[in-house]
């Protein structure tokens, strides 16, 4: 009877632990976007990056990189980077990167009566990065979405990148808007 109970709890934990997982990872990176409501998008066919006035940017490298990802996902809906000034869309961003806590848990045990178990507390970095698209002739913002986790400036530059396209590729994936 009691290796049955033993069973029993295992096979909960298990499913609990996976159940947990799949939470975790399905809280992964946010993606918001808007536009302004009678847009006409079908007119925007090239695009040219401005600086945000007042607006936060990392180093050099994660610029770069940032820049490519969204290039990347841009030339993918057949939009034409140009550094002219007759470009029908203005592409800027900026990012923020705040500090979270995260826990570690781990423990054995048998229930409410015994058992090990311990818990340890981090500090990670979750950067969010706002990508903002205005047009230069009415200078109005026409588009803007926000990724959030998109940039770990601790991360490696290889799991960064990876994480950036991803982020970049959720945010931009129904821009244009559709007209109705």
């Amino acid at each position: 009877m009691r290796t049955m109970h033993r069973i029993a709890f295992c096979r909960l934990s298990m499913t609990s632990a996976f159940g947990v997982l799949t939470c975790l990872l399905a809280m992964g990176q946010d993606v918001h976007h808007n536009y302004m409501p009678g847009t006409d998008f079908s007119k925007y066919h090239t695009y040219k990056w401005v600086s945000i006035e007042g607006g936060a940017h990392p180093n050099q490298i994660v610029d770069a990189e940032i820049k490519q990802s969204i290039d990347s996902q841009m030339t993918s809906k057949g939009f034409t980077k140009t550094d002219g000034d007759k470009a029908d869309l203005y592409v800027g961003y900026q990012v923020a990167v705040d500090q979270e806590k995260q826990w570690n848990a781990w423990g054995t045990g048998r229930g409410f009566g015994g058992g090990m178990g311990s818990a340890t507390q981090s500090t990670i970095n979750v950067g969010s990065l706002v990508v903002d698209m205005y047009d230069p002739g009415t200078k109005q913002l026409v588009w803007t979405g926000t990724a959030t986790k998109a940039i770990d400036p601790s991360s490696n530059q290889e799991k960064n990148q990876k994480n950036l396209n991803k982020a970049m590729q959720k945010l931009l994936k129904d821009f244009p808007p559709k007209q109705n």
